[in-house]
């Protein structure tokens, strides 16, 4: 890649496309208590939704990758960028379906769309990091893109919430206005994109059979180590507050709170993005993630061991009262407040990982990073059997789950981070 070139304006759309990720992501959320109310469901049926994004990521990891190898970074994303487009807009005609098919109209939109985010995901992360040089710089941009992804993840609710109001009393068509925006983000990201130039840095090696740049890529020990680190991060990201929000929802704490504890997580997640990407080109990918890890892992033990009788006041994002948002103060156990404070060390993991793991792959990276999307699935296994622990033993005990999971990633950020293959050529 030619290190002279201005990349500036693809750099902002990659960014851009980090932030509709979590947009739309965040969307299904909001849009499950909708439908929950609107049809009379279950939980488990208002969910399917956000479940779609899990399951997209599982089918479409390796598909995401053959296009990203064959077709390259530009037609990947504007691809992506269509079915998006496609996939708000199957939600968007839900709201003129009739009551016996706009749920599944709307499950189908949902299930197209987290097709989009996978395809993004897979071009992003990796975008950004050639972009970037790769090394310090590739992480840095990472964790800024990132950073733009945990802006979207903490206001797209509670954006929601404005529009819609009370939930219990929306309909679909409510949502409108946010199925506009996310439409019209996706037109203009795509006709920009069209027309902008995108450096293919592997394109020459499109021709290689994918058997072989699969196969090369599962060779490097750290990548592989790396693929089991995301699945078990996104495990960490989404169990650690789902089940804080479960848990703080059965005590006197109530559920309207344990939104507002757990939304805070989020916001967290948000300032350590922030925080990442300031020091990115400083210091490493291998000692954010050392430190994180450590940090997440005495995090968790003081949580697990503090007694639930110690009440703190805890700074929480909450509705004010003229219906926007501001922080005020719930009490809640201290163990609550551990939990949330991992916020702070998942927060610059994601591009942490990525980058540690993709290092000197190479020609393989396009077919790395689609192994990469598909152990994204860990965000839905992982917190369900943290979730059958917390059946078993209680929900704070299963929060060794997290424990262990945090001390796998010390371990690949020590150790298995390492390239022994270096060896293997890449060009």
């Amino acid at each position: 890649m030619n290190q002279n070139k201005n990349y500036t304006l693809p750099i902002i759309m990659m960014i851009l496309l980090f932030g509709m990720i979590s947009f739309v992501t965040n969307l299904a959320a909001p849009m499950g208590i909708v439908l929950k109310e609107q049809f009379s469901i279950s939980n488990f049926l208002g969910l399917l939704g956000n479940a779609a994004n899990f399951i997209a990521y599982a089918v479409m990891g390796i598909p995401g990758g053959i296009m990203l190898q064959r077709l390259g970074y530009k037609k990947t994303a504007l691809i992506a960028i269509a079915i998006g487009f496609v996939g708000v807009f199957i939600q968007y005609l839900s709201g003129y379906a009739s009551e016996s098919l706009a749920f599944g109209v709307y499950l189908l939109g949902a299930f197209v769309a987290g097709f989009s985010m996978c395809l993004l995901n897979t071009v992003v992360n990796p975008m950004l990091n050639t972009l970037g040089g790769g090394g310090n710089k590739g992480n840095q941009l990472i964790q800024v893109g990132g950073s733009f992804n945990s802006v979207m993840a903490t206001f797209t609710p509670a954006f929601v919430g404005i529009l819609i109001g009370e939930a219990t009393k929306a309909q679909i068509t409510d949502v409108f206005p946010v199925m506009y925006i996310a439409m019209a983000i996706f037109a203009v990201v795509f006709f920009v994109l069209f027309a902008v130039s995108i450096p293919e840095p592997h394109a020459e090696k499109s021709s290689e059979p994918l058997g072989n740049l699969m196969s090369g890529a599962l060779k490097f020990r750290h990548f592989v180590l790396g693929a089991i680190a995301i699945f078990v991060y996104v495990g960490v990201e989404v169990g650690t507050p789902g089940i804080m929000n479960l848990w703080l929802s059965d005590t006197e704490v109530g559920k309207t709170t344990a939104g507002f504890v757990a939304g805070t997580y989020w916001f967290l997640m948000l300032v350590g993005r922030l925080f990442g990407a300031s020091i990115g080109n400083k210091v490493s990918s291998k000692t954010m993630l050392t430190v994180a890890s450590l940090l997440g892992m005495v995090l968790i033990a003081c949580a697990i061991f503090s007694p639930v009788t110690s009440q703190v006041s805890l700074p929480v994002l909450q509705k004010s009262a003229i219906g926007g948002i501001s922080f005020g103060l719930a009490l809640v156990p201290i163990n609550a407040m551990f939990i949330v404070l991992v916020g702070l060390c998942t927060s610059i993991m994601w591009g942490g990982i990525f980058n540690l793991a993709v290092e000197g792959l190479g020609k393989y990276l396009a077919a790395a990073s689609g192994i990469f999307m598909v152990l994204v699935s860990g965000g839905g296994l992982l917190p369900v059997l943290q979730g059958k622990i917390a059946d078993i033993a209680g929900y704070i005990p299963s929060y060794w789950v997290i424990f262990v999971c945090l001390a796998y990633l010390l371990f690949y950020a020590l150790v298995g981070s390492k390239n022994v293959n270096t060896n293997i050529p890449v060009e």
